[in-house]
């Protein structure tokens, strides 16, 4: 009796079990050295980008040296007014989302609202003023040596602060960027926990494939599992909540 049916029953057996181990590692390669999955958590970059915004962020874009990946990859420098998403400098080391205002070597100062590099002023359109501020009069002027203290929410940068001042100018250190959000009254960033260093920048968000307005979810009754709940809430307003429009919108 022949075993041609059963060799060719295994040799498919064997392509399909081949396809997905190859399928499993370009995925694997792809979350880990490419792309990755990121959900906005605040307010502090809207309108730009949303609470329940969905992103794929690029981790390939961001090379230093001349050169990188051999001319043939699409590495680049980081660039002013580029959205990064980057590792928070200080434990637990979240994953935050800002734009890049304050390159290596700059002299930052902002006067009223209005950010000066190198002594011009920068323009922003994509930056928003929405009342009440986190802080008082720190939101319009930076930096206040006299105040700031009282506003820096972590160790060591009010002194950084001090020292890397000159004038009424921050000069910002090599390898570090100045980081701010584009909801610049509501933004927990650079101006209050200090530099994003170059080695905790992940990549560049590159596009909004889902995007749910969860700000709108009914909290739990007392007693329910927190989780729960907001998965039955998400579920039973899915396409009232869904925006759609926002679908497949590259960042920028």
């Amino acid at each position: 009796m022949s075993a041609e049916p059963d060799t060719k029953r295994s040799s498919t057996t064997r392509e399909y079990v081949d396809s997905l181990l190859v399928t499993v590692i370009l995925a694997l390669f792809g979350t880990t050295f490419v792309l990755q999955a990121f959900k906005i958590p605040s307010s502090s970059m809207e309108d730009t980008l949303l609470i329940g915004d969905h992103l794929l962020v690029n981790k390939f874009v961001f090379g230093d040296e001349p050169g990188a990946g051999w001319g043939l990859l699409p590495y680049r420098q980081v660039r002013r007014g580029d959205i990064i998403v980057f590792k928070y400098p200080y434990p637990p080391h979240q994953h935050f989302v800002k734009r890049v205002i304050g390159l290596p070597g700059d002299r930052l100062k902002i006067v009223n609202r209005l950010v000066y590099i190198n002594a011009q002023p920068l323009p922003e359109p994509y930056k928003v003023h929405r009342r009440p501020p986190l802080a008082g009069r720190f939101q319009d002027s930076f930096p206040l040596k006299e105040d700031y203290f009282t506003y820096a929410v972590e160790p060591g940068w009010a002194a950084d602060v001090a020292r890397l001042t000159q004038g009424d100018e921050l000069i910002i250190p090599a390898n570090k960027y100045f980081a701010m959000g584009d909801n610049r009254d509501n933004s927990q960033d650079s101006r209050y926990w200090g530099f994003v260093d170059r080695r905790n920048i992940i990549g560049r968000p590159l596009l909004i494939y889902w995007s749910f307005d969860a700000s709108r979810a009914r909290s739990g009754n007392p007693g329910e599992s927190a989780r729960t709940t907001a998965a039955w809430d998400a579920f039973a307003h899915f396409f009232s909540r869904a925006r759609w429009d926002r679908l497949l919108r590259f960042v920028r």
